[in-house]
């Protein structure tokens, strides 16, 4: 027993500890005769959001965070006009007074797409000529051309795409969603993150506070799946110690949790009781989670994967999995964007690796009929400057694209756009708070409804801002 637990005992009367004891050892001796199920579906998070405020579409979201900044003008937003002016000056008009981060000062030039673009679906979605696989689900895909955001630098920028604000210390999205609406996964965290890298760009660091829960409980916290060696850190036992022994360890602390709790009433502790019992289950749920061998080969071959070797397809691969198993919010990370130069080579590199596992991750989600409640997100955290950096693109806030796929989102369409220059959001321009409030509405949330009390302040994902974007709702 820790000091603090001794003093925390020493301060109840006498009573009042035998009565706390002997409900906690009495809850303890029930949860043993009635199972572990009954126990486990007692504690499991609901939500506080019973029950939902609109009729949900979606049940889970996966988001993809092309981690760097990729490049719209590579990718789904074709300039022909700054193709024509390539190498001549930026017009003055367009950039006076704008924030630039690594080309201020500099001479601004045009910098036309590196790539040609063709048109898919019956929607004539256009996309990079190297896309091979994507195109064939080009109609289920919303691509918006007009997203803006608030920061011009990689770690501020991932903040405010995942927790609404620049300033870190706030809740990321994924935490919202599952305080919002728990989750199905019995097993699992509610909230799962996967990361990787790749090739022909910078490798940015990804902080883990992106995942983190902010002021919300801790339970909240999304949890890292490691590509390669164990999944989760001391998913094993050491030698010497059996199930049944840590089951044992498990439960001893939890009873004196659970006391400590009765006196001090912190969440924090009924966190702590929580994660120690999932922790306990995942040790059997995720080596199963990550035996891609059960899959058949046709599917590992559609996603390109060849095991769960931490690569994008096989995270993509493992997303899916892990939407099967209930987890509302799964977050993959893909890094290597960073395009201030070889921005034309880099591309086809970073298209190589993301183009067949994104194609399958759709396909998958279709042929198991779960795209229609599966929300997919594909973002950066930025997009790239239509001036030259030598021969690559300075960071950009004014105007990127991201695509969007099943959950209720209409397919085959695009959503504003941005200047002749690939510059500024010029049409119907979204925000990155209005993507949060489209997303927590598809999932049954109203934005403004969902808050949490922190400081004398009820604080929201939204901040006071957002408006769901109702021209790509199917």
């Amino acid at each position: 027993m820790t000091p603090d637990f001794l003093r925390s005992v020493r301060l109840m009367q006498r009573r009042t500890f035998l009565g706390h004891a002997c409900r906690g050892v009495g809850a303890v001796a029930l949860t043993s005769l009635l199972g572990p199920a009954v126990a486990s579906a007692a504690d499991k998070w609901k939500g506080v959001v019973t029950p939902p405020h609109v009729p949900p579409k979606a049940k889970r979201v996966i988001f993809l965070v092309m981690a760097g900044g990729p490049s719209h003008l590579e990718l789904y937003d074709n300039k022909p006009t700054l193709a024509k002016l390539h190498g001549k000056p930026m017009p003055e008009s367009v950039t006076k007074g704008q924030p630039i981060a690594q080309l201020q000062g500099q001479q601004l030039k045009c910098f036309g797409p590196q790539w040609g673009f063709k048109k898919h679906g019956k929607g004539g979605l256009e996309m990079n000529e190297l896309f091979t696989q994507l195109p064939a689900v080009a109609d289920d895909l919303c691509v918006v051309r007009s997203m803006r955001t608030e920061a011009i630098n990689h770690d501020p920028a991932h903040t405010f795409m995942n927790t609404g604000s620049s300033v870190s210390g706030r809740p990321s999205m994924g935490a919202w969603a599952t305080y919002g609406l728990g989750s199905e996964a019995d097993d699992l965290p509610g909230f799962v993150v996967l990361t990787s890298d790749g090739r022909g760009g910078q490798n940015q660091p990804i902080a883990s506070r992106q995942w983190g829960p902010g002021f919300l409980p801790g339970r909240f916290q999304g949890v890292h799946l490691r590509g390669k060696g164990d999944p989760v850190l001391y998913l094993t036992n050491p030698p010497g110690v059996d199930r049944d022994k840590q089951k044992d360890v498990i439960d001893a602390v939890s009873q004196l949790n659970q006391l400590q709790n009765g006196v001090v009433d912190d969440p924090e502790i009924a966190t702590r009781v929580s994660q120690y019992e999932l922790a306990f289950r995942m040790q059997a749920s995720v080596p199963a989670l990550v035996d891609l061998s059960q899959e058949p080969k046709t599917v590992l071959e559609s996603y390109g994967a060849k095991g769960a070797d931490g690569s994008f397809a096989a995270n993509c691969l493992l997303a899916r999995r892990l939407a099967q198993r209930g987890v509302r919010f799964i977050q993959l990370y893909h890094r290597d964007w960073d395009h201030h130069g070889g921005v034309k080579d880099g591309i086809k590199l970073k298209i190589e690796e993301i183009d067949r596992p994104c194609a399958a991750l759709i396909k998958d989600l279709k042929r198991l009929g779960m795209l229609d409640d599966t929300l997919i997100v594909c973002t950066g955290e930025f997009g790239r400057t239509p001036m030259s950096q030598g021969d690559g693109r300075d960071h950009h806030m004014k105007g990127f694209s991201i695509w969007l796929a099943g959950g209720g989102i209409k397919g085959g369409i695009t959503h504003g756009a941005t200047d002749e220059f690939g510059y500024h959001a010029a049409e119907n321009v979204v925000e990155v708070f209005d993507l949060h409030a489209t997303m927590l509405h598809l999932l049954g949330v109203d934005h403004e409804r969902l808050t949490f009390r922190f400081q004398g302040r009820d604080y929201r994902l939204t901040d006071v801002h957002g408006k769901v974007v109702k021209e790509i709702l199917a």
